[in-house]
Protein backbone atom coordinates (compact mmCIF):
# COMPACT_ATOMS: atom_id res chain seq x y z
CA UNK A 1 0.00 0.00 0.00
CA UNK A 2 1.17 3.52 -0.77
CA UNK A 3 2.73 5.08 2.35
CA UNK A 4 0.75 8.34 1.95
CA UNK A 5 -2.49 6.39 1.77
CA UNK A 6 -1.49 4.34 4.78
CA UNK A 7 -0.65 7.46 6.82
CA UNK A 8 -3.94 9.10 5.82
CA UNK A 9 -5.80 5.95 6.83
CA UNK A 10 -4.07 5.82 10.23
CA UNK A 11 -4.73 9.52 10.84
CA UNK A 12 -8.42 9.08 9.99
CA UNK A 13 -8.71 5.98 12.17
CA UNK A 14 -7.06 7.71 15.13
CA UNK A 15 -9.29 10.79 14.68
CA UNK A 16 -12.41 8.59 14.56
CA UNK A 17 -11.32 6.65 17.65
CA UNK A 18 -10.67 9.91 19.48
CA UNK A 19 -14.21 11.09 18.72
CA UNK A 20 -15.83 7.78 19.72
CA UNK A 21 -13.86 7.52 22.98
CA UNK A 22 -14.71 11.14 23.82
CA UNK A 23 -18.40 10.34 23.34
CA UNK A 24 -18.04 7.34 25.68
CA UNK A 25 -16.36 9.51 28.34
CA UNK A 26 -18.94 12.25 27.77
CA UNK A 27 -21.79 9.78 28.33
CA UNK A 28 -20.18 8.91 31.67
CA UNK A 29 -19.77 12.61 32.54
CA UNK A 30 -15.99 12.44 32.33
CA UNK A 31 -15.15 14.34 29.14
CA UNK A 32 -15.31 17.91 30.46
CA UNK A 33 -15.45 20.01 33.58
CA UNK A 34 -13.08 20.48 36.47
CA UNK A 35 -12.60 16.73 36.86
CA UNK A 36 -12.19 14.96 33.56
CA UNK A 37 -10.80 11.64 32.42
CA UNK A 38 -11.08 11.63 28.65
CA UNK A 39 -10.56 8.08 27.52
CA UNK A 40 -9.63 9.49 24.10
CA UNK A 41 -6.54 11.09 25.60
CA UNK A 42 -4.98 7.64 25.93
CA UNK A 43 -4.49 7.86 22.15
CA UNK A 44 -1.98 10.69 22.65
CA UNK A 45 0.62 7.94 23.05
CA UNK A 46 0.16 6.99 19.38
CA UNK A 47 2.81 9.43 18.05
CA UNK A 48 5.35 7.04 19.56
CA UNK A 49 4.24 4.61 16.85
CA UNK A 50 3.38 6.77 13.84
CA UNK A 51 3.60 10.39 12.68
CA UNK A 52 0.05 10.02 11.33
CA UNK A 53 -1.20 10.16 14.92
CA UNK A 54 -0.27 13.85 15.23
CA UNK A 55 -2.79 15.18 12.68
CA UNK A 56 -5.20 12.40 13.62
CA UNK A 57 -5.26 13.50 17.26
CA UNK A 58 -5.58 17.19 16.37
CA UNK A 59 -8.47 16.59 13.98
CA UNK A 60 -10.10 14.11 16.35
CA UNK A 61 -9.94 16.60 19.22
CA UNK A 62 -11.44 19.41 17.12
CA UNK A 63 -14.27 17.14 15.98
CA UNK A 64 -14.89 15.68 19.44
CA UNK A 65 -14.98 19.09 21.09
CA UNK A 66 -17.28 20.47 18.40
CA UNK A 67 -19.63 17.47 18.42
CA UNK A 68 -19.92 17.40 22.22
CA UNK A 69 -20.96 21.06 22.27
CA UNK A 70 -17.85 22.71 23.65
CA UNK A 71 -17.46 26.48 23.44
CA UNK A 72 -15.47 27.84 20.49
CA UNK A 73 -12.45 28.81 22.60
CA UNK A 74 -12.45 25.35 24.18
CA UNK A 75 -12.42 23.80 20.71
CA UNK A 76 -9.48 26.01 19.75
CA UNK A 77 -7.35 25.87 22.90
CA UNK A 78 -8.25 22.31 23.93
CA UNK A 79 -7.23 21.13 20.47
CA UNK A 80 -4.02 23.14 20.64
CA UNK A 81 -3.21 21.44 23.96
CA UNK A 82 -3.72 18.02 22.37
CA UNK A 83 -1.68 18.99 19.29
CA UNK A 84 1.22 20.29 21.42
CA UNK A 85 1.14 17.11 23.49
CA UNK A 86 1.18 14.95 20.35
CA UNK A 87 4.08 16.90 18.86
CA UNK A 88 6.11 16.59 22.06
CA UNK A 89 5.36 12.88 22.22
CA UNK A 90 6.47 12.42 18.61
CA UNK A 91 9.67 14.48 18.68
CA UNK A 92 11.00 13.70 22.14
CA UNK A 93 9.11 10.61 23.18
CA UNK A 94 10.36 8.65 20.17
CA UNK A 95 13.91 9.00 21.52
CA UNK A 96 12.81 8.14 25.07
CA UNK A 97 9.39 6.41 24.89
CA UNK A 98 8.88 6.56 28.67
CA UNK A 99 8.71 10.36 28.35
CA UNK A 100 5.93 10.13 25.75
CA UNK A 101 2.96 10.55 28.11
CA UNK A 102 4.50 13.58 29.82
CA UNK A 103 3.83 16.01 26.96
CA UNK A 104 0.04 15.63 26.69
CA UNK A 105 -0.24 15.57 30.48
CA UNK A 106 1.68 18.83 30.86
CA UNK A 107 0.14 20.66 27.88
CA UNK A 108 -3.41 19.86 29.01
CA UNK A 109 -2.65 20.59 32.68
CA UNK A 110 -1.33 24.03 31.72
CA UNK A 111 -3.87 25.06 29.04
CA UNK A 112 -7.21 23.48 30.00
CA UNK A 113 -7.43 25.19 33.44
CA UNK A 114 -7.37 28.56 31.66
CA UNK A 115 -10.25 27.39 29.45
CA UNK A 116 -12.20 26.23 32.49
CA UNK A 117 -11.73 29.58 34.22
CA UNK A 118 -12.04 32.07 31.38
CA UNK A 119 -14.30 30.30 28.88
CA UNK A 120 -16.65 28.46 31.21
CA UNK A 121 -16.26 30.69 34.29
CA UNK A 122 -15.86 27.79 36.69
CA UNK A 123 -15.15 28.79 40.27
CA UNK A 124 -11.78 27.65 41.53
CA UNK A 125 -8.14 28.53 41.30
CA UNK A 126 -5.88 27.85 38.36
CA UNK A 127 -3.82 25.51 40.57
CA UNK A 128 -6.89 23.50 41.59
CA UNK A 129 -7.90 23.01 37.95
CA UNK A 130 -4.31 22.24 37.06
CA UNK A 131 -4.30 19.48 39.67
CA UNK A 132 -7.67 18.02 38.66
CA UNK A 133 -7.03 18.14 34.91
CA UNK A 134 -3.48 16.88 35.46
CA UNK A 135 -4.74 13.94 37.52
CA UNK A 136 -7.21 13.00 34.78
CA UNK A 137 -4.47 13.24 32.18
CA UNK A 138 -2.18 11.05 34.28
CA UNK A 139 -4.91 8.40 34.29
CA UNK A 140 -5.72 8.80 30.57
CA UNK A 141 -2.26 9.36 29.09
CA UNK A 142 0.08 8.03 31.71
CA UNK A 143 -1.70 4.84 32.72
CA UNK A 144 -4.14 3.93 29.94
CA UNK A 145 -1.96 5.40 27.18
CA UNK A 146 1.14 3.58 28.36
CA UNK A 147 -0.79 0.30 28.53
CA UNK A 148 -2.07 0.90 24.99
CA UNK A 149 1.48 1.59 23.79
CA UNK A 150 2.79 -1.62 25.35
CA UNK A 151 -0.01 -3.69 23.78
CA UNK A 152 0.43 -2.13 20.33
CA UNK A 153 4.19 -2.50 20.48
CA UNK A 154 3.90 -6.14 21.54
CA UNK A 155 1.39 -6.96 18.79
CA UNK A 156 3.57 -5.31 16.14
CA UNK A 157 0.62 -3.57 14.50
CA UNK A 158 2.89 -0.90 13.04
CA UNK A 159 5.79 -3.17 12.07
CA UNK A 160 6.25 -3.66 8.35
CA UNK A 161 3.87 -0.84 7.39
CA UNK A 162 6.47 1.87 6.99
CA UNK A 163 5.87 2.85 10.62
CA UNK A 164 8.94 1.98 12.65
CA UNK A 165 8.56 1.49 16.36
Amino acid sequence: MNEKTLNLTWAALIAALYVVLTFVANAAGLASGAIQVRLSEMLTIMPLLTWAAVPGLAIGCVLANFLTGCALWDIVFGSIATLLGALGTYYIGRRKPALGPIFPIVSNALIVPLVLQYVYGLEGSYWYFMATVGAGEIISCGVLGWLLYKVLKRTGVFTGTGQNI
